[in-house]
């Protein structure tokens, strides 16, 4: 059974660009210059699998939160 603690930790655990940029296969530059405002001269496109570097790493977190869930509904129950 986890603690408090150890439940919002993963509750507010933020996704980060690393996580983005090893899904989609590009470096963190990449992904930080493809999310400036496009009018910017540092502006990069988006990496062309980013779609799907994106999905991969949603069910990732959705894995995550379904386990954490699955714990606390145990856990509320005893």
């Amino acid at each position: 059974m986890m603690d408090f603690k150890e439940a919002t930790d993963i509750l507010t655990r933020r996704i980060t660009a690393d996580e983005i940029a090893e899904a989609a296969g590009v470096s963190i530059s990449s992904i930080a210059r493809a999310r400036l405002d496009p009018a910017s001269s540092a502006y990069r496109t988006p990496p062309e699998n980013w779609r799907p570097a994106l999905a991969q790493v949603a069910r990732e977190r959705i894995k995550m939160l379904d386990a954490l869930l699955i714990d606390l509904d145990v856990s509320g129950r005893g």
